[in-house]
């Protein structure tokens, strides 16, 4: 009997012994799990890379004069710690330029107190703030996706409704005129001219794509090709034409983007203010006022000032041969003075009616050797060639564009210009 309770409890002892085996290899497994890991697979990220499924977001946008630490006094977020990173991370990113009417999100916890903050500095790029024990700031670029796109047409109205009829940001136009600005004036395009554009589109995060690039374009013109090739390596950053040769001239065409000619230069035509025939030695340019004038060449301001006639002036000298003038002005920009270095396409003044005018324009006058000229009759010489080491490699790029570019646009295109030619139509807008 006593034999027999000794077994009892040897068994009750053996497997006792296996049942505490069996729980601590079960401890030991379940202690091998990596804890991150698990706390990951639970958390969502969102667009910006932030777990934020126990935070709350506010979305709203920066407004006019805001500075950061106005926009986290609601949030609980430390003194000390925005000042961290306002002056300590100012080398990742500037505080001080943040702008208005940009979004940002605040992410707060139950308590209301902000943990991260996502500044939207552009459509392709975003700055994260973390508030937590380190505060930290990074730049975080956003996926861009580039497709190449072609788009052709006959200009019936303007070139902007082409665009738009053919589903194409309208912006486009506003590239074309920059690439184009030293060969065409826009305000002076014609029903039946005809353009073909190689161009990128940027798509980010599903949005409606933005014009890119524009790397190849031909424009007919009253008859006549423009062509333009973008080729960029190293140093190089330019549009040339068929020949190698940069699109980039001494001077811009106009003062003035998407204005229209409200008077030519004429050696004799009726003045509307003094009601009488004189000579009217330069070009108005009309456009609404406030509208920014741009220096068309590089210079240096001879005048800058107030007269009877031209109002509110400036006057550049460009070199020995050249000087222009813009007048009118309904204000001179602060700091135009003379003796100031000025750059082609810098801002020297705004469109006005101020002096002997009965509208808003900007009349452009432009001198040769002392002379005043028109300046839209002057051909003048291009910035330079595209450097002898890239040109063979250009001439490949160029041919390749030429074979979708040569033939000709549209089936009516040679009508478009028989009637041109019949009834001249131009168009004011691009």
């Amino acid at each position: 009997m006593r034999d027999r309770s000794l077994l009892v409890a040897s068994i009750l002892v053996a497997v006792l012994a296996i049942l505490a085996l069996l729980l601590v290899r079960t401890s030991s497994d379940q202690s091998s799990v990596d804890p991150d890991l698990i706390q990951k697979a639970s958390l969502s990220v969102d667009r910006f890379g932030i777990a934020a499924s126990d935070l709350n977001i506010h979305n709203q946008l920066i407004r006019r004069n805001q500075t950061f630490a106005d926009l986290l006094a609601p949030y609980n977020v430390a003194y000390e710690r925005i000042v961290t990173l306002a002056s300590d991370k100012k080398d990742v990113f500037d505080v001080r330029k943040l702008k208005a009417e940009r979004p940002y999100h605040i992410y707060t916890d139950s308590t209301g107190t902000a943990q991260y903050m996502v500044y939207e500095r552009d459509r392709t790029s975003f700055v994260v703030f973390e508030f937590g024990e380190s505060p930290t700031v990074w730049v975080q670029e956003k996926e861009v996706t580039i497709r190449i796109r072609k788009v052709e047409g006959i200009i019936e109205n303007s070139l902007w409704m082409t665009l738009i009829n053919q589903n194409v940001d309208p912006l486009l136009a506003s590239s074309m005129s920059a690439v184009f600005a030293w060969q065409i004036d826009f305000t002076r395009i014609q029903e039946g001219d005809a353009f073909r554009i190689v161009f990128e589109e940027e798509y980010v995060e599903g949005e409606r794509p933005q014009t890119g690039k524009i790397l190849a374009a031909r424009f007919v013109h009253l008859r006549e090709d423009f062509y333009a090739f973008h080729y960029s390596k190293d140093e190089v950053d330019e549009h040339y034409d068929e020949n190698g040769k940069s699109l980039r001239k001494a001077f811009l065409m106009a003062p003035v983007d998407f204005s229209r000619i409200s008077s030519s230069y004429s050696t004799r035509r009726f003045h509307p203010v003094q009601g009488r025939y004189k000579a009217h030695l330069g070009t108005d340019y009309a456009a609404p006022r406030g509208t920014e004038i741009k220096a068309t060449g590089d210079g240096v301001i001879s005048e800058a000032r107030y007269k009877q006639y031209n109002g509110n002036y400036v006057k550049i000298r460009h070199n020995g041969l050249y000087s222009t003038q813009y007048l009118h002005m309904s204000k001179i920009k602060s700091g135009i003075r003379p003796g100031v270095v000025i750059k082609q396409g810098q801002v020297i003044g705004y469109v006005g009616s101020t002096g002997l005018a009965t509208g808003n324009h900007v009349c452009y006058r432009f001198w040769k050797d002392g002379v005043q000229v028109n300046h839209r009759r002057l051909k003048l010489p291009s910035v330079g060639p595209i450097p002898a080491r890239y040109s063979s490699d250009f001439d490949i790029i160029r041919d390749e564009f030429l074979v979708g570019l040569s033939p000709p646009i549209g089936p009516t295109l040679d009508l478009s210009y028989a009637r041109l030619l019949e009834t001249p139509k131009a168009i004011t807008t691009p």
